[in-house]
């Protein structure tokens, strides 16, 4: 297993020498591969073949002085959404499933590539990607490594992309986010998960949940750790010297709507981790918007991304839904009964909304909520299909909403000692990515508390 080790420590164990990155991988592939883990389900299309040979070609480099980048050798996992030459795009679905194999490398997986990570390979997800539970009843659903005592989800969609990091199998993973899929599983497995402004990160040869909600992000076990991958996918780097000083950032605690039905474990962390920053010197604002409550009118029936999935999949859905996971087809299956203006409606709608908060949201370097309002739910709650919905609207409401928003967010641990993992949302402007991602650095080990000086 490779140890719980952020990105910036084992770029300088490399720099030194008291690593490799064959080593590193081994380690990887040894937690993938061990029979009591969750290496199977997490990664349930296997290992890259190529991935200890490409640890070895970049031992070579750094060995001759020429690693392409300071993350070169490090191993990472890919999200099964995205484009990896020589490999088929499933999406999590059997409809994809004999699909030919891409042939070139998504623009976020190539840049990785160049940068010399290493991808360790390819994890599940859930079916499309729609849904923020992270189930796959066709390839299998890795169990949260945080619950020992009953079997909890992981979060979705990108399940094993969470477990991959979580259970050292990867050391950081490349994931996607249309409602808070790299989010939702970071904030249940105790991760770090980062959405960047749409556009931000290219979007070419993903496999598309929504056109207009879809993110390529990142989860890790710091903010700087995806801070890292973020300056390599976007090409536009990362400043560790563009520095915020906590005490100087405009912060809100967002009130109403995002604090509506909390469950205590979530309330008590949530409200811990105020009190620590407040104890730090950050001033810290309670803002209510009430208009944040359309977001949910807006993603009704399965919102832009029902329409915009159904409309993507066409010809390859028609007479297929059966192969679909049923409650994954009841959320395609809400566009068949829309009318055609029902897409046009709602991006005006959308874009009426980003004007109407701007004002309020606008004025402040980051604004506050929680994650989600309930730990990861158990498998057995999931059971019936009215729990099913229920629960996943219940994780989405507060990730979505940056998504509707077009605004960069970040999920950072919050939790209490001895409690289920708990996330905390610092939300930004659009466009604002890396003043966000320096402020997320820079409050990070305050709202972990003790416990985050002992991981980080």
């Amino acid at each position: 297993m490779l140890p719980p080790a952020p990105l910036s420590r084992l770029v300088q164990n490399l720099a030194e020498g008291r690593t490799t990155s064959r080593a590193l991988t081994e380690a990887c592939l040894d937690a993938i591969t061990d029979p009591a883990g969750e290496g199977a389900l997490a990664f349930p299309h296997g290992v890259s073949v190529a991935a200890l040979a490409e640890a070895d070609r970049q031992d070579a480099l750094r060995r001759s002085g020429r690693p392409p980048s300071p993350y070169a050798g490090i191993p990472i996992s890919l999200k099964d959404n995205i484009d990896q030459a020589g490999q088929v795009t499933r999406a999590g679905s059997r409809l994809l499933a004999s699909e030919p194999a891409a042939l070139v490398d998504a623009p976020v997986a190539a840049r990785l590539r160049v940068a010399g990570l290493v991808v360790i390979g390819r994890t599940g997800m859930t079916e499309l990607a729609f849904s923020g539970l992270g189930l796959n009843p066709h390839y299998g659903t890795p169990a949260n490594p945080r619950s020992t005592e009953v079997r909890r989800i992981p979060g979705g969609s990108s399940a094993g992309a969470a477990i991959s990091v979580a259970t050292g199998m990867a050391a950081a993973a490349v994931g996607t986010d249309t409602g808070g899929s790299c989010r939702i599983p970071a904030a249940f497995c105790g991760l770090v998960g980062w959405k960047p402004t749409a556009g931000r990160v290219p979007r070419a040869g993903v496999f598309p949940l929504s056109s207009t909600l879809d993110c390529v992000g990142v989860l890790g076990r710091t903010a700087d750790c995806c801070a890292a991958l973020d300056g390599l996918m976007s090409g536009q780097g990362w400043r560790r010297d563009h520095a915020i000083v906590p005490g100087r950032a405009r912060v809100a605690a967002l009130q109403g709507y995002v604090l509506d039905s909390l469950d205590e474990v979530v309330a008590t962390a949530y409200g811990a981790a105020l009190d620590r920053l407040r104890v730090a010197g950050v001033e810290i604002e309670e803002v209510e918007v009430p208009a944040l409550s359309q977001v949910a009118e807006l993603n009704a029936q399965g919102g832009l991304s029902s329409l915009e999935l159904s409309r993507h999949l066409g010809p390859r859905l028609r007479g297929r839904e059966h192969e679909v996971d049923p409650r994954v087809a009841r959320r395609i299956a809400l566009a068949a009964g829309r009318p055609a203006s029902e897409h046009s409606r709602i991006v005006a709608a959308r874009a009426e909304l980003m004007a109407k908060v701007a004002p309020a949201l606008d004025r402040f370097d980051a604004v506050l909520c929680p994650t989600t309002s309930t730990v990861a739910p158990r498998f057995d709650e999931l059971e019936q299909d009215l729990d099913y919905d229920r629960l996943n609207l219940k994780v989405l409401r507060n990730p979505s909403i940056a998504n509707m928003l077009d605004r960069c967010a970040i999920t950072l641990p919050c939790d209490e000692p001895g409690q289920l993992p708990v996330g905390l949302t610092l939300m930004g402007r659009s466009g604002g990515d890396q003043d966000l991602l320096s402020l997320a650095c820079a409050l990070e080990l305050l709202i972990r508390g003790d416990a985050g000086a002992k991981s980080s």
